[in-house]
């Protein structure tokens, strides 16, 4: 989608009544690394232009000013205005202040503006074109510097929220749980997207912090340890009857065999020779088998203990 066709979504959302405020536009300072905004009285015209910039792949000015518009991107005639192209008008007293809306559409001396914040809401308001400071278009400007949805995933999971699952590249409710856990720990606005200020945060982000007694602690009812206890109490019986076996004739029922497989083991002298080493092999099978549980009981501890399974 292009940025103007976003913008177009977004048609109709207003500041919220009295002293609430609307969560859809504090996501958008959040998405121009503005999550310090906490009201959305604040002027949000450039924030909502920013936005619809930056959710296209398109780098914003990551700025709350309006007139920062007429430095980004080329210069556009009016007479070759398109719908998309972003105008900024004056608003105020000063210097400074002004109004950046997306050009909807120019009829005679007026220009369309699809807007936010005006009139506290998204639509489409006139404004006399001889008011225009200047049209601009997405021309040299760099992409949003944003990381894939994979790359997020991989850097949640690297820094301890593994309830994000697998890095598949796709938003689904483990990855939305993840974002918004991080977003909770990192005082960021709880909107499960991935923003400039989500970006910057996991860049710079530490490690998530495990609580102590987790970190001592052992998993409750985990069936891998208590599987992995049971295969090590089993190998350990084998051990020990393989090795007590020893000390009865081990070949006592082979000796007294008759077929012909027993004679050929005879005749090429490997009767003595197995009768030794099949003990020792089962003992070995079941050494194999200890060290296997050994290894998963440790690992599901460990994984508890780092935070990576509940």
């Amino acid at each position: 989608m292009t940025p103007y066709d976003i913008a177009k979504s977004y048609i109709g959302a207003a500041e919220g009544p009295g002293p609430e405020n609307n969560p859809v536009i504090l996501e958008m300072y959040a998405s121009v690394g503005h999550d310090w905004v906490e009201h959305d009285s604040v002027a949000w015209c450039a924030a909502f232009v920013g936005h619809c910039l930056e959710q296209a792949g398109i780098r914003s000015t990551r700025k709350l000013t309006a007139r920062s518009y007429l430095d980004w991107g080329v210069p556009v005639d009016i007479e070759e205005a398109q719908p998309g192209d972003i105008g900024i008008i004056p608003r105020g007293s000063s210097s400074w202040q002004g109004h950046v809306f997306f050009v909807d559409r120019i009829e005679g001396g007026w220009v369309w503006g699809l807007g936010g914040n005006q009139g506290d809401a998204v639509n489409v308001r006139r404004y006399p074109v001889s008011k225009l400071l200047g049209i601009r278009r997405a021309g040299q400007v760099s992409p949003a510097t944003r990381m894939t949805v994979r790359e997020v995933q991989r850097r949640l999971k690297d820094l301890g929220y593994h309830e994000v699952g697998v890095a598949d590249g796709q938003i689904g409710p483990r990855t939305r749980g993840a974002i918004l856990a991080f977003r909770d720990e990192h005082n960021l606005p709880l909107v499960p997207i991935i923003d400039v200020a989500l970006e910057e945060a996991l860049v710079t982000a530490g490690p998530r912090p495990v609580a102590p007694e987790r970190a001592a602690g052992m998993p409750k009812r985990s069936r891998i340890v208590a599987a992995s206890d049971a295969q090590i109490g089993v190998g350990l019986l084998g051990v020990v009857g393989t090795v007590t076996a020893q000390a009865a004739p081990i070949l006592s029922d082979a000796e007294a065999a008759q077929d012909g497989v027993a004679r050929l083991f005879d005749l090429l002298s490997l009767n003595d020779r197995l009768s030794g080493l099949a003990p020792w092999i089962g003992v070995l099978c079941f050494v194999v088998v200890i060290a296997c549980a050994v290894h998963a009981r440790h690992a599901r501890i460990e994984d508890h203990r780092s935070g990576r399974t509940m």
